[in-house]
Parts: C-alpha cells; sequence; structure tokens
C-alpha cells in the first residue's frame, strides 16, 4: 500500500494548486476541478484506512499514518463544508494547511518503530487518545483558516480594495463565528484526547514524566484554546485581536506537534 501516500500527495497538490488558481483569478470552471480531485484525495484516502482495518492485524500507528488520519480528517471537514456552507476560500485555505503538514511529513519523520514499542502503539487505548487529538486538530485547523481569512478581509475592507475576490471571503461576521464554533468543538476533544493519552502512558508505561515537553507543552496549547474561548464565550469580545490570537495558538499548536516530540522522553512525534 506503499503507493498510496504518493499518489494522494500528487492529488492533493494538484487540487490545492486549482483551488489558488480559482482564489487568484476566481475561475468556476477551476474551482469545480478542484473539488472533485479533492473527493479523489478522500477516496484514496478512506481506501486506504479500509484496507488497514480489513487486512493488517496489531497495526502499530506510526507518525505517517498520523498524518495520513489528520488529512484525511480536514478533507472530510471541508467537503462537508462545500455541502452546508458557501463560503469559497474556506476550503483553500483549510485544505492548503492540510496539504503543508501531510507533504512535510514525508522528510520530518522517521517511520521505523522500535520493536519493543509496536506492543504498546497497537493498544486500543492509544488508538483512542490519537483518534480525538486529531479531530481536535482538524477543527483547529478550520478555526485557523477563518481566523487568517478574517485577518486578510480585515486589511481588504480597512484598505477599501472592493473586487470580486473580496464578495467571496464571506462576512466578518461569518468568519468570526466560523473560527469561535470550531474552536468551541476541538477544544473538548483536546481535553478529552489529552485524558486518555495519560490514561494510557500512566497505565503502560512504567513511569510517567509529568514534566515532559510534551505534557506541558500540550497543557501551554490548551490553556491558549481556553482563553481565547473565556474572552469570546464570558466576555464576548470578538475581532481583530481575537482573530490574532486565534492564529498564534494555531502556531503554538504546530509548534507542539513537530517540535516538543523531539525532546520527550517517552512520547514518539
Amino acid at each position: 500500500m506503499n503507493w498510496i501516500y504518493p499518489l494522494t500527495i500528487i492529488l492533493y497538490s494538484i487540487s490545492v494548486l486549482c483551488y489558488f488558481i480559482d482564489f487568484l483569478y476566481s475561475n468556476r470552471k477551476v474551482n469545480i476541478t478542484a473539488f472533485w480531485l479533492l473527493s479523489l484525495v478522500w477516496g484514496t484516502q478512506t481506501f486506504y484506512f479500509i484496507f488497514q482495518f480489513l487486512f493488517v492485524e496489531e497495526a502499530a500507528f506510526n507518525p505517517l499514518e498520523g498524518l495520513f488520519l489528520y488529512a484525511w480528517l480536514v478533507v472530510t471537514l471541508s467537503l462537508v463544508i462545500h455541502w452546508l456552507v458557501k463560503v469559497d476560500f474556506v476550503i483553500f485555505f483549510t485544505n492548503l494547511v492540510g496539504f503543508i503538514m501531510m507533504a512535510f511529513s514525508l522528510f520530518s519523520f522517521n517511520q521505523n518503530i522500535p520493536t519493543e514499542m509496536q506492543e504498546l502503539l497497537s493498544s486500543e487505548l492509544l488508538w483512542i487518545h490519537i483518534s480525538f487529538i486529531f479531530l481536535a486538530y482538524a477543527a483547529f485547523t478550520l478555526a485557523f483558516a477563518c481566523s487568517i481569512m478574517y485577518i486578510i478581509l480585515h486589511h481588504m475592507l480597512k484598505r477599501k480594495k472592493w473586487n470580486k475576490r473580496l464578495q467571496r471571503f464571506g462576512s466578518l461576521h461569518t468568519l468570526n463565528q466560523f473560527a469561535f464554533l470550531a474552536t468551541l468543538i476541538a477544544a473538548p476533544l483536546l481535553i478529552v484526547g489529552l485524558i486518555q493519552g495519560m490514561v494510557w502512558a500512566s497505565v503502560q508505561l512504567e513511569y510517567f514524566y509529568w514534566f515532559d515537553s510534551k505534557v506541558i507543552t500540550s497543557i501551554i496549547t490548551l490553556l491558549i484554546y481556553l482563553y481565547f474561548l473565556y474572552n469570546r464565550m464570558l466576555k464576548n469580545r470578538t475581532g481583530y485581536d481575537y482573530a490574532l490570537l486565534n492564529v498564534i495558538a494555531f502556531i503554538v499548536l504546530v509548534m507542539n506537534y513537530w517540535l516538543s516530540g523531539q525532546f520527550s522522553n517517552f512520547h514518539l512525534w
């Protein structure tokens, strides 16, 4: 099944490129092509997971498969948004992030899992932990995309750049609501995922490192998002500054995923 990865990357890259061309030139035919290519990406990814479920026994979850799951969730979310909500550029910005994460994973991780770790990584509890974490990541990606769009649209309106592209961004209110709702859904998923991970580590490992880099940065990431929700829900604060806070929170989230695992005593990625 190794051919699935490069095929998915190629299809995904062409789809994102088509969305970028549509972003620049507002070409309806290119937009439709991009959507069907994205649907094909979803099909190849889904086929891979079905194959893994049916024919691979006791599969250990490696870093590449983790990013593959993340990309599948992002694509799935994008297709759902396409059918439910008509904000054109949300799909482009969301999948641009998803594609970058997936493509970068091919060159960033050592996919060889130590033999002594393979049995631990086959744990059902760990699969639940990973599933919740990546569901949260997918929702946070949507919130990040909407916040980036909010910032761009804010500057376009401030500079009075009235054009066709401006209309396809949607309204500031809509983007603000999308970012808020996505974060509101993602934060509880992240909390459950972190709790599941701590339970797994406490059960499976001889010693759980509470001051491990992965634990500390994960908690910091969660606190930033909770601070965002606190200000949005209890103090009803919205606008440019809070879109910027959401962007910063996602950057911290990415740093937590890519960097902290390199210094962790028990977390491979």
